[in-house]
């Protein structure tokens, strides 16, 4: 059966591509807007890499961090609609309408959907000089120590929220301190310049492994197939903080159907292969996929419930 399927997404790939006549007879860009380390960045290199074999053309990710993820957004957002700039966004993407009082885009106007791709429970790590093992610990030594401090991927992103959904459930005190992008926030923790980190398992599970971090709980209700050590927030005693990072692919609006087609029948096909379920496990991702129309109706959903959120936390752009 899976050969008979990857064989129709492939007729379907086919004739996609004849629709967009010789689309792409040139390199590809995929803006990715955090910097090169991070979830966003290894999930879209992963994806790149596959898209290139497919189509036989390369498909190059480009890094345009900043401003909670909005400088490369806008980057994407102002590119010409003809297929050679995509966009691979994290949950930050419906999240920063509610963030920042003006956005030089509209999330769901100048964005054409194209698939969801994967998606990552949120780690909770700690540098290895913080006296804490679990959760419980952790919050205890917030509650006598008010100088700790946490970092981020950036100001809104959803590990910004999901930490100060945290300290607000357990009125606890932790000094914010963004970065651009998670990969740098993990940098920071591993050489001991901030205490904590809410980020993906795609980015600190390999310090975890060295010893170089220590990760308290996974953000989830179940624990992770790749970190299955890692007790939940749930079975710690924290429902409520249940959060993960959802990555999706766009084109800027008003590029051609027929671009769109191919690029999702190519998208789909990429997301059976097993190598590439294999590459996004290791990393501590989930492949997700979807239709065009599901990702839409995913982007409808998201953008007033983290509305909420951000309402309730008083969170302000920088």
């Amino acid at each position: 059966m899976q050969r008979i399927a990857a064989s129709l997404l492939s007729l379907f790939l086919a004739s996609a591509a004849l629709a967009a006549d010789d689309y792409p007879n040139k390199p590809v860009r995929v803006v990715v807007p955090f910097a090169p380390g991070g979830g966003t960045d290894v999930v879209a290199r992963i994806l790149a890499q596959k898209l290139s074999t497919e189509y036989k053309q390369q498909f190059v990710v480009e890094n345009k961090a900043g401003a909670g993820g909005s400088i490369g957004t806008d980057i994407a957002a102002k590119a010409a609609a003809d297929g050679y700039t995509l966009l691979l966004v994290p949950t930050s993407h419906v999240i920063n309408p509610s963030i920042f009082a003006k956005l030089p885009f509209n999330t769901e106007r100048d964005f054409a959907p194209i698939s969801m791709v994967a998606s990552t429970p949120i780690l909770i790590a700690v540098a290895t000089k913080v006296p804490a093992n679990t959760l419980p610990e952790l919050v205890t030594l917030a509650k006598t120590n008010t100088a700790l401090n946490y970092g981020s991927a950036g100001n809104g992103t959803v590990f910004h929220l999901a930490t100060e959904m945290f300290k607000r459930e357990n009125d606890i005190q932790l000094t914010h301190i963004p970065y651009k992008g998670g990969a740098p926030a993990v940098s920071a923790l591993v050489a001991g310049e901030i205490d904590l980190t809410f980020e993906t398992m795609l980015s600190l599970q390999p310090f975890v492994k060295a010893g170089r971090a220590k990760a308290l709980a996974v953000a989830s209700r179940e624990r992770s197939r790749n970190m299955p050590e890692v007790p939940t927030t749930v079975e710690q005693g924290f429902p409520k903080l249940v959060a993960t990072n959802d990555y999706m692919l766009f084109a800027p609006a008003g590029t051609p159907k027929a671009v769109l087609d191919s690029l999702y029948a190519a998208v789909t096909l990429a997301l059976k292969d097993p190598d590439i379920v294999s590459k996004m496990a290791l990393q501590g991702a989930e492949i997700v996929g979807s239709s065009p129309a599901q990702l839409a109706a995913y982007v409808n959903l998201e953008l007033p419930r983290w509305k909420q959120v951000v309402q309730q936390a008083n969170i302000k752009a920088d």
